[in-house]
């Protein structure tokens, strides 16, 4: 993909002067000006300085914002530094671990074998990995029970599995997952028979658990592709969008645009440096395909998956899905799921936002009201461990994405980024 720099924002921005609509640039993606969209360039114009206030202040290392309304990005914009520890400069292109936001991707991809019929969602996952057939589930007391129903590849999609993380809590099933280094296996089938030797933590369709679930995902994808969760997104996702910038591996020609990671330290009150791209696992001989969080890219390749997702499943003539099946996939499939009888069946996740149900690979916000933060019914999202987030609303055809490094985030970054941009819809 085309790197942006002076020269393409000088003619962008005497195009949108000139002609006050749209232009399609060199790196395929379309730029307009915001009135053309039915936005305020004005109120725009407030991203810039609360963003930059934040790394002036030392809350943020470094930032990239990006808006699009109706297919046209309106906002791209670049704050502070890359590399703490050398102090080069951010830049749009830049390149960030975007951890969880690999999920969509997965679920993209699975729902694409589910098109061309290698799967029902309703199938249990322990048809296409067997290595799950029996496992049991683990009572409070540590008892072990069946399972009342097998999970499901609906049910890993949901995060209703009654898989588990290892690393939010201290349960004993959380201690198994730490003992065998569920996190840290040398691929994914590595990972999956490791996991059918633990019990699950939930009964399956009981209760949303933030978990693996989209790691064994990935694992599917695999067995029913015959290709590496790598292979299969580069060759199938990657290439037809051209997000030429987003991999499991950063190339080592691409390097220099990689950038550190940071921890917030309470005691000094700063942030610290928590991975460095010589040494970070996302640089050297990956292996392990993590599809719920292995992913390196740009804000640029996320905007144009995004804008897949909106589109319908279709960009610049590549068609990844149906649009039928995204308006499937950003329904809330947890009350068709759960099982109502089942004691403390429902969200299990502290801190999961009230008005927010889950569809297959996405948040999905149903009520903005309970929610708290303007947002409009139906709209969906995610974010990732190092402060990424993306949104998508339908109804007013926005996207946002910004990208970050930076774990524990203590400024309200994703909500005050929002509200400015939608205080700049004028139509």
């Amino acid at each position: 993909m085309f790197h942006v720099n002076r020269l393409h924002i000088l003619s962008l921005t005497f195009a949108c002067a000139v002609f006050g609509a749209s232009t399609v640039l060199a790196d395929n993606l379309s730029y307009a000006s915001p009135e053309s969209v039915g936005m305020s360039s004005e109120a725009l114009d407030r991203i810039k300085p609360l963003l930059q206030s934040y790394v002036d202040d030392g809350e943020l290392v470094g930032v990239v914002s990006m808006v699009a309304r109706r297919g046209q990005v309106v906002h791209f914009e670049n704050y502070g530094t890359l590399n703490k520890e050398t102090g080069d400069p951010i830049e749009k292109d830049s390149l960030f671990r975007i951890y969880s936001m690999t999920k969509p991707i997965t679920t993209v991809a699975a729902m694409m074998l589910y098109e061309e019929g290698k799967f029902q969602l309703n199938d249990p996952v322990e048809k296409y990995l067997p290595e799950f057939k029996g496992v049991k589930v683990m009572s409070e007391g540590g008892g072990l029970t069946e399972q009342r129903r097998p999970f499901t590849i609906q049910m890993l999609m949901t995060h209703s599995a009654g898989l588990t993380y290892g690393v939010f809590g201290d349960t004993l099933v959380d201690r198994m997952y730490r003992d065998n280094q569920i996190l840290g296996n040398s691929d994914l089938a590595e990972m999956t028979a490791r996991l059918g030797e633990i019990p699950l933590q939930f009964q399956p369709g009981t209760r949303f658990h933030y978990g693996v679930n989209t790691d064994v995902l990935g694992r599917v994808v695999e067995v029913v592709s015959g290709m590496s969760l790598d292979q299969f997104f580069r060759e199938r996702i990657f290439a037809p969008l051209e997000m030429t910038d987003t991999f499991f591996q950063v190339p080592a020609d691409k390097r220099p645009r990689f950038g550190t990671n940071h921890t917030y330290d309470p005691q000094s009150q700063t942030l610290v440096v928590s991975d460095s791209p010589a040494n970070s696992q996302f640089a050297n001989d990956v292996s392990f395909y993590s599809g719920g969080g292995g992913l390196v890219g740009s804000a640029e390749d996320y905007m144009r998956f995004s804008q897949m997702l909106l589109n319908g499943g279709e960009l610049d003539g590549a068609r990844i899905l149906g649009r039928k099946t995204i308006d499937y996939m950003t329904q809330n499939h947890l009350p068709g799921i759960f099982l109502s009888d089942v004691p403390g069946s429902g969200m299990s996740l502290p801190g999961f936002a009230a008005g927010t149900g889950f569809g297959l690979g996405f948040a999905i916000i149903e009520d903005p009201a309970a929610l708290g933060s303007i947002a409009s019914k139906g709209e969906y999202y995610w974010g990732g461990a190092a402060g990424t987030i993306f949104w998508i609303d339908p109804v007013e055809e926005l996207i946002g994405v910004v990208m970050i490094q930076h774990m524990n985030v203590q400024v309200p970054l994703r909500a005050a980024f929002k509200a400015i941009t939608y205080g700049a819809i004028i139509d």
